[in-house]
């Protein structure tokens, strides 16, 4: 079975690794985050780091929250430097999928050994239609 958006996270997840592999495990969030930005934009993967996306209740702008990335315009990335992900972690990231009406995230964690990643779908997600 193919997934939706494949080839993108694939090349996410592998910019992700070459990060992971080059710098090691050890370093805060914000490090990692350049440093990802910098390894997507050598992959051509277009990314916008600490994209603001509005956060609507009941069709009512209430806050605005930075995404880590904002990846082809159509996948979340979420980024940690934790020794060892969460529920919360993995909660966070799907609120925001639901939030930000997104179909595809990703949830990476460069603060292990080994780099951790999850890809998360919305069951909420609503096609706009055109």
């Amino acid at each position: 079975m193919e997934l939706k958006y494949g080839d993108i996270t694939a090349g996410v997840i592998a910019a992700a690794m070459e990060v992971h592999n080059t710098m090691g495990c050890g370093f805060q969030e914000y490090v990692y985050q350049r440093a990802l930005e910098i390894e997507l934009k050598f992959r051509n993967i277009h990314s916008i780091r600490e994209f603001s996306m509005p956060i609507f209740y009941k069709g009512t702008h209430i806050a605005t929250r930075r995404v880590d990335f904002l990846v082809e315009n159509i996948i979340s990335l979420e980024i940690k430097a934790k020794t060892q992900l969460e529920p919360v972690h993995f909660a966070q990231a799907i609120n925001y999928l639901e939030a930000y009406n997104l179909e595809i995230g990703l949830l990476i964690n460069f603060g292990a050994t080994s780099l951790e990643f999850k890809r998360l779908h919305n069951k909420r997600f609503k096609p706009l239609t055109g």
